[in-house]
Parts: C-alpha cells; structure tokens; sequence
C-alpha cells in the first residue's frame, strides 16, 4: 500500500475514534450506573421518574437521593459530586415482561426509545466502501505489474522506454577506449546537440538516425550513453523485442508514445538496442510473417519519416545483424549514417584494459601491453570480464594487488575454462593426451606461418577439454593466405597424427580439431576458390553476418557431380595435410617423446623451453618446405 493511501487510512480511523468518544463522554448525559434490582427496588418505593425503557438499558432520574437502605454509599456519592439537581441513573435491562404493570402501579411517567444506531451504520458503509476501494487498487496496481512497466493493461500502448536524464548519466567519452573512429564519427552528434544553431545557420542537417553496428561485446550501447553524457541530453533507452507484444497494434502504439514523448523532452537522444527483433526484412521469411512486428516496423518508418531533424531528437540503434535489417530503415533520411565498431587491435584493447584497470590495484609486474598481446579477439566485454577475473583470483588467493600471474590465469580460465583438478585420468588417457597436445605443439613449432607457442597444459579445464596448447598471435590479422591455411590444418592435424605414430591407434580426443579442420577445407573449396580442381567459382551463396561466426546457408545452386567433386577436393586437402604433419611428426619424433615426458612429469610446459629444444631456424624452415 502506498504511503500517503496508508496515511489517509489511519486519520479516517481516528475520525471514527473521536466520534465515538464525543458520544460517549460529550454527548450524552452522565449517567450513575444501578442493578436492574435496585432499579426494581427505586420502583417500588417510588423514587423514580422519567424513566425510558431501550432495548439494552433502562435509564431515568431519582428524585431524592434518600436511597440509602437501596443504593450504596459509593453511588450516592457520585450524585453528589457531580452537584447538579437531576440524579440520573442507569441500569442494564432484563427480560422482564411486568415492567410497565408495575410503572403503572406506581404512577411513574416513561417512555420507550428507538436505539441511536447512526455511527454504526456510518462506520459499517464507510468501512466497508474502504475495503472495496483498497481491494480494487490492489488488483488494480497487480494488472499492471503483470503487463509490464508502462501503466498496466490500460495502458499497454505507453512505451516501456527507460528515461535517463541528464545527471544520472555519468559515461562519457573518457569511459570509452578502443574505438576511436567511431567516437570521432558521433562527435559530430553531440556537437549538433549541444549548439544546433552552428549548423543550421549554414543550412545544414543532422542525420536522423545512427546505426551502430558490431560483434556483440564492442560497446555499442555504452557509446551512444557516452553521447547522450557527452551532449548533457536525456537519454530514452528501450529494446527492440519490448515494442512487439501478444495484442495486435501495441508495437505501433509504442512507437508513436516513445517519438512523442522524446519530441516533448527534445533535443535528446532516443536508443534502440538489438534492432534486428524490430527491423528484420519483411522479405526474409517467404513462408509467412508477423503482423504485429511488420505494423509496428512500418510505424517506426512513418515515425522517422515525419519528425523534423531541426527538432533536436537523434535515432541511435544498435544491432551485430546489419546484413537482415529491412532495406527501408537503411535509406537515406532514416538511418542514414552506419558507425562500425570492430574488434578492437592491440593497442585499442590496451586502451580498454586501461580503462577497466583504473580502480584495481595492480602489481608492478602488470604490462597491460602483454595482456593486450595475449587476447587477441577479445571485445570490450570480455577484457572486462578478464580483469574482473583476475581481481577476483588475486582476492581468493589474498594478495594485496593483482599480478601478472592472476591475469594469466583468468585469461586461461576464459578462453579454455576452469581448471578440473577433480578429473582424474588414467596414466594411458594422460600419455595420450600429453602426445596429442605435444603434436600440436611442435607442428606449430616448426611451421613458417603460425604463431608462436606459449604454453602446453595436460590440466582437464572445463566441460571436455583434457588439454591445450596455447599460441601468441604476433601481430593482428584481417587476411589469410593459402599456405597459411593449410599450415593451420597442419596444426589441428597434428595430435591425431602424433597417436597415430606413437601408439599405432586413435582416440576421440581430435574431434573438435577435425571439425575446425573440416571447415578451413570446405570453406577453401566452395568460398575463398582455392582449389586447383574446381578453380575459381565459389559454390556457396551464403549470408553471413560480418560479427558473428553463424551464417544463413542458401540451397545448393550446383548439381550432385559438383558436389561430389567437392567432396573428393576436401578429401584430397586432407590427404595432403594428414602426408606432410606425419612426415614432420617422423622427423621430429625425439623432440616429440621429450616434450610429451616433460608435460608428463609437469603437467605445464611453457613455449620458450619447447623452442629451446627445436633445431636452429633454418633448419626448422627446409624441414617444414
């Protein structure tokens, strides 16, 4: 119950309490109190008059207060104290049918008297209107929680956006590293927000809408925050999925709310998170469509369409699905400007860590420049999951600041898993194992193209991984060459070989290694035209996302004799691969046993020792030719 409904409850009870003491003590008459047998008594004696009969009391006056041998001493007294010429008494009533026989007998004038019941029914209807009311506000304010926050069911069509005004939001571009062109691109936005006179003297106008595109984790909804905090507007926040609802016409309803309201509170910046659950192509489903996501897609177009861009309300959205929004929101004059955040490199995720960094205690050994090097793909996200990672190992450990150690490890943990000390593997599971991670260890040793190592671990980590090898990117790549797929192969290829070699049969464990192999050669064959059979056409006409890693594969434009060529070029891919690591495995199979002994006795064994037991490089490089 809300507090000022609480309060009015409680002064209404106090009215009904000083009601009822007025009535009592102010009202009526006072009044001695008698037995019904000294009333009898009094009647007898005729002592009495004006006596009235109720139905729960039986009152009148004594006409002396000679009364000693009926009434008490105590009660007389009371007469007296009060000092008045009329005694009033009263008695509770009996059922006693001779009453009036008897009133009559003795010449004593009464009367009867309807009970006064006006406060009870006052207090019975207003009580009662008061629960019905409470009742109904109950059930009332329930209907709205259950249809979300906007008013309830009667007011469905409000939008649900979250408004922020301008001194809750404290992001600004300080707090934002790692995409600097981007922040550049929306300087031009606060800058409209905060003098809009500069560009309108010159004729010129604002794109209405920003799209913000990029992998999930880049930071695209705390950029257009820091734009709002930068341009001290206020800020509307609402998802795409939260304008489609069960009823017909919510959506749009919501639509025309969130675009009056921010015309209302303008210049301010209105956001739309995941625009792809409102803006997906109404084209892309050709079996059928949703009724209610298409009326309230066209009104959002309408809706762009009709505001004036002098109005001061910016449209930023945000979506890592670029490629199935409608074509309609992309045109010129709605989101007419796409801002990009990729994946930071390393210096913008040197940046990132930085900022994240500022409020935890760092040992000197901290680089932030290493730990930039050794999380390569990582997102704003994720290096702020890492450094939450590593202040939460170094409190469990209970060190006074986070070291290069705890930075590590939580950097294992998120990229590989936890570690599983509780599975225990037999001595043959972990002579296999410690094999199998050697050999791809030393393929990536040994291969011109691939990164270096930088640690081998036979420690189970999370759900299924008995083992890892970890390698060091150098530099950031956007490219891959041929050689440098096959080179690539070559290394997921290289534990199933080495148990082939070493122990003469093979485990489960290459399974995910195979599935990743599988893919570099079907994807050299039928998108990047690298194949010498099949030459330079591509086979698969797919649609994939630029931030995400699940394309939207289109039917097969080909017939069964290309696919099955297809298949015997994968094959022979493979069979290519599978010749040139076991002869690189033979060659090396010293250092291979070695370097399996050693994770066997270490279980850990970090990359500069494994090169401290490969020839020289120009051997490594005629032998890996």
């Amino acid at each position: 119950m809300e507090k000022r409904l609480r309060f009015s409850l409680w002064y209404f009870l106090g009215a009904v309490a000083l009601l009822f003491l007025l009535q009592t003590f102010l009202i009526r008459e006072e009044a001695g109190q008698i037995t019904y047998a000294q009333f009898k008594q009094l009647v007898g004696t005729g002592k009495v008059t004006d006596v009235v009969i109720g139905a729960d009391y039986v009152s009148g006056k004594l006409t002396t207060l000679d009364v000693e041998g009926i009434l008490g001493p105590e009660q007389i007294k009371h007469w007296k104290d009060l000092g008045g010429a009329n005694y009033y008494f009263r008695a509770v009533k009996v059922d006693d049918p001779k009453l009036v026989e008897e009133l009559e007998a003795h010449k004593i004038a009464f009367s009867g008297r309807v009970a006064n019941t006006w406060l009870a029914n006052l207090v019975s209807w207003v009580v009662s209107l008061v629960f019905f009311l409470v009742l109904w506000g109950f059930l009332f304010r329930r209907i709205g929680t259950g249809a979300g926050a906007g008013g309830g069911l009667m007011a469905i069509g409000r939008s649900k956006a979250k408004v922020y005004v301008e001194s809750e939001i404290r992001v600004t571009f300080a707090d934002v590293a790692g995409i600097d062109e981007a922040k550049e691109e929306l300087r031009e936005v606060v800058e409209f927000l905060r003098t809009p006179e500069r560009f309108r003297r010159l004729g010129g106008k604002i794109p209405k809408g920003v799209l913000l595109v990029g992998a999930p984790g880049t930071g695209k909804t705390l950029l257009a925050r820091a734009v709002a905090g930068e341009a001290k507007v206020p800020f509307f926040s609402m998802s795409g999925s939260e304008f489609v609802e069960l009823f017909v016409g919510v959506g749009a309803a919501r639509v025309r709310d969130l675009f009056e309201q921010a015309k209302q509170k303008a210049p301010c910046i209105v956001f739309i998170d995941e625009l792809d659950a409102l803006g997906k192509s109404r084209s892309i489903n050709p079996l059928g469509t949703h009724d209610e996501r298409e009326q309230t897609l066209n009104q959002l177009l309408v809706e762009m369409d009709g505001f004036d861009p002098n109005v001061g309300v910016i449209i930023m959205a945000a979506t890592n699905r670029p490629e199935i929004l409608d074509a309609a929101l992309l045109r010129a004059g709605r989101f007419d400007r796409h801002v990009a955040l990729d994946r930071p490199d390393v210096r913008g995720r040197e940046a990132i860590l930085r900022v994240h960094t500022r409020q935890v205690k760092l040992a000197p050994d901290v680089d932030l420049r290493v730990v930039a090097a050794r999380t390569p793909g990582f997102v704003g996200a994720d290096l702020a999951n890492a450094v939450n990672e590593a202040a939460l190992l170094a409190a469990r450990r209970e060190r006074a600041e986070v070291t290069m150690q705890d930075f590590d490890d939580a950097i294992d943990r998120i990229t590989v898993g936890a570690e599983r000390k509780t599975r225990v593997m037999n001595k043959r599971e972990r002579e296999i194992v410690a094999y199998h991670e050697s050999g791809h260890a030393l393929i990536a040793s040994v291969l011109p193209n691939m990164d270096p190592v930088r640690k081998i671990s036979i420690i189970p980590r999370g759900i299924a991984a008995l083992g890892y090898t970890q390698q060091l990117p150098t530099q950031d790549r956007y490219l891959m060459t041929r050689s440098e797929l096959e080179d690539r192969m070559a290394v997921l290829l290289g534990g199933r070989v080495a148990e082939e070699i070493v122990f003469g049969d093979i485990s489960t464990g290459a399974q995910d290694d195979l599935q990743k192999a599988t893919d570099i050669a079907l994807s050299m064959v039928t998108q990047y035209g690298m194949s010498e059979t099949l030459g330079l056409r591509t086979f698969e006409r797919e649609r994939r996302s630029p931030f995400l890693d699940t394309p939207i594969m289109s039917p097969k434009e080909y017939s069964e004799e290309k696919s099955s060529a297809i298949d015997s070029e994968v094959g022979e891919i493979f069979r290519r691969s599978h010749e040139r690591v076991h002869r690189l495995l033979s060659e090396h199979r010293a250092i291979l046993d070695e370097l399996a002994h050693r994770l066997l006795e270490r279980e850990v064994v970090e990359g500069d020792e494994l090169r401290a037991l490969l020839p020289s490089d120009g051997d490594t490089q005629r032998a890996a030719s």
